[in-house]
């Protein structure tokens, strides 16, 4: 991940960027496959009085071709900030993906990971750049295309979270490590399509 290389050519030695992976297996129906339909049926063409959406059962004795939905074990990468001398994960930095904010395993892996994080000693950075899906809980409604939450395990249950939309620049914001906070914002670079921390 070139965020973990960033983040760590700015920090201290005392710190180490790892990236960590969370692994579960997903039901079929939960797939986000682009261009790939969940059920397909393939049968003869239909008669030009039926309406094209129709489909026609095949003469007894022949079959049609299905696509089933399939499980699949799915791997959602995220970035831990540890301290060298103990190995103690001091922040834990998790870009949201699409099935995070669907309902399905994937929001369930997350929701359990990220409670676990909620209530313990490790600070936690949530970046969710994705327009569409339902975001993660919080008492207050705020409405807004994208979403930097920061939650310090000595302010708890109180976070801060920047809301920006679209034509909105990327805000900058501090990483906390253990009793300081390092500064740090995302540039978005259009060349490589990827998206940076700068110091």
């Amino acid at each position: 991940m070139a965020i973990a290389d960033d983040l760590n050519d700015n920090l201290s030695e005392k710190y180490r960027v790892a990236i960590e992976k969370r692994t579960y297996i997903s039901g079929g129906d939960e797939s986000l496959l682009v261009g790939i339909p969940d059920v397909a049926i393939a049968s003869q063409q239909p008669e030009q009085s039926q309406p094209a959406a129709t489909v026609t059962l095949p003469l007894v004795g022949e079959s049609i071709t299905v696509t089933i939905p399939m499980r699949e074990e799915v791997q959602e990468r995220y970035l831990e900030i540890r301290e060298v001398a103990t190995g103690t994960v001091i922040t834990a930095i998790e870009i949201l993906s699409p099935k995070n904010k669907r309902s399905g395993e994937g929001r369930q892996a997350y929701s359990r990971k990220r409670n676990q994080v909620l209530l313990g000693l490790t600070h936690l950075i949530e970046i969710d750049l994705l327009r569409g899906g339902q975001p993660l809980p919080m008492v207050e409604r705020v409405q807004s295309d994208y979403r930097i939450l920061i939650s310090r395990s000595d302010r708890r249950p109180s976070a801060q979270l920047y809301a920006f939309n679209l034509r909105h620049e990327i805000p900058r914001f501090f990483v906390p490590l253990a009793l300081f906070l390092f500064s740090l914002s995302i540039k978005q670079d259009n060349a490589a399509n990827r998206f940076a921390f700068v110091h």
